[in-house]
């Protein structure tokens, strides 16, 4: 999930102000300022994510291009819901911040080809990369660790479910941080749905037996990182001029630099390594959060947020397949029962009404 950056993906998140997805998955992802006294700011036109925000009309493509960003979308899908696997499989060879620190080398220089290839520049100011320091820490650095350590003693099937919280969290902390953000009773209900059921996948009945207290705890508080981190950039970069590729290489290369100066001191160097690690960390970085960005981007510029954010549902589904078919993962009826519920949960509080949600899709005037 989380791509994701910004970060991600992820983000997308595939997020709006609060959901997530990439989780797991995203880079970078600039949320739109709150609106100023005396006008709209210019990330009026932008998705929760961050992403340009088209008129309706020009989001969609005729005939042959449908099939292509569907296609698109099922591949962003997969990679992300893979990524729970590929962090499983990583940690049998290397220590959880060992993967970290290879998923966002590797992600960061699929972004920095990009980026060099378009001939964009990074951001120059000093305080935007205070910022993205910070985001880098919330919504790249923090959550893909907790998550590693997490499934040292969880399934990837249960950091999959975990990561779908995202946007139950998201809804609480946009009450206290966002004051624009006013819950409704069909938000409200969803937060509770969705919660009921993460206590459904827990075994709550059975006072949580069968998990890892600990583990799912990481999990959990990993996915509580990505909206603290989209919430702050939500506040502080959201009328940003850089373009997203840049912003989103630049916190990249921040979650490295944080990565590289603590875990050579802080996590066991690997004493033996096995090919299908190596390949586990180099596709987690180059696929789950460098290449994962760049559909997201391309899906939102296309067929707008609303479509690009559905993405998210599909990545608990997959990393669950995945975990039962691939690993050999064990999967009681709690767990897609309760999967389904906080998915439906997730859902609703996304849920705007017609009106706001027109304005938040509109273009922004000129100024």
């Amino acid at each position: 999930m989380n791509t994701q950056p910004v970060a991600a993906p992820t983000t997308p998140p595939a997020v709006p102000e609060s959901s997530p997805s990439d989780s797991v998955r995203q880079p970078a992802a600039v949320p739109p300022a709150a609106p100023r006294s005396g006008g709209r700011t210019r990330a009026a036109d932008r998705d929760g994510k961050g992403q340009a925000n088209t008129p309706g009309p020009a989001r969609r493509q005729p005939g042959g291009r449908m099939l292509d960003w569907r296609l698109r979308f099922g591949v962003l899908a997969l990679i992300w819901g893979f990524s729970f696997l590929l962090i499983k499989v990583g940690t049998d060879s290397f220590a959880p911040l060992y993967v970290t620190l290879g998923r966002v080398v590797f992600g960061a220089l699929v972004l920095l080809a990009v980026l060099v290839a378009r001939r964009e520049r990074l951001p120059r100011r000093p305080r935007t990369w205070a910022h993205l320091t910070v985001a880098a820490l919330f919504l790249n650095a923090l959550p893909f660790s907790l998550f590693a350590y997490a499934e040292l003693t969880i399934p990837s099937t249960l950091a999959g479910i975990c990561n779908s919280a995202s946007p139950l969290w998201g809804m609480l902390l946009s009450l206290v941080a966002l004051s624009e953000d006013r819950p409704n009773r069909r938000r409200v209900g969803g937060l509770v749905l969705g919660f009921l059921g993460v206590l459904t996948v827990l075994g709550a009945w059975q006072g949580f037996s069968g998990t890892d207290p600990v583990g799912t705890l990481l999990a959990l508080v990993a996915s509580l990182c990505y909206p603290v981190g989209w919430i702050y950039l939500r506040r502080t970069l959201g009328g940003a001029q850089e373009s997203h590729l840049a912003l989103s290489s630049a916190q990249m290369v921040m979650a490295t630099v944080l990565l590289a100066a603590v875990t050579p001191f802080l996590a066991p160097a690997p004493s033996s390594l096995s090919l299908a690690s190596l390949f586990a960390v180099l596709a987690l970085g180059a696929l789950g959060t460098g290449v994962a960005f760049l559909l997201q981007y391309g899906l939102v510029a296309e067929v707008g947020p609303t479509t690009a954010q559905m993405v998210t549902y599909f990545v608990p589904v997959i990393a669950t397949a995945a975990g039962v078919t691939v690993l050999g993962e064990d999967l009681s009826w709690n767990t897609p029962v309760g999967a389904l519920v906080t998915l439906a949960g997730a859902a609703l509080t996304q849920t705007t009404p017609r009106r706001s949600r027109v304005v938040r899709q509109s273009p922004a005037p000129a100024r």
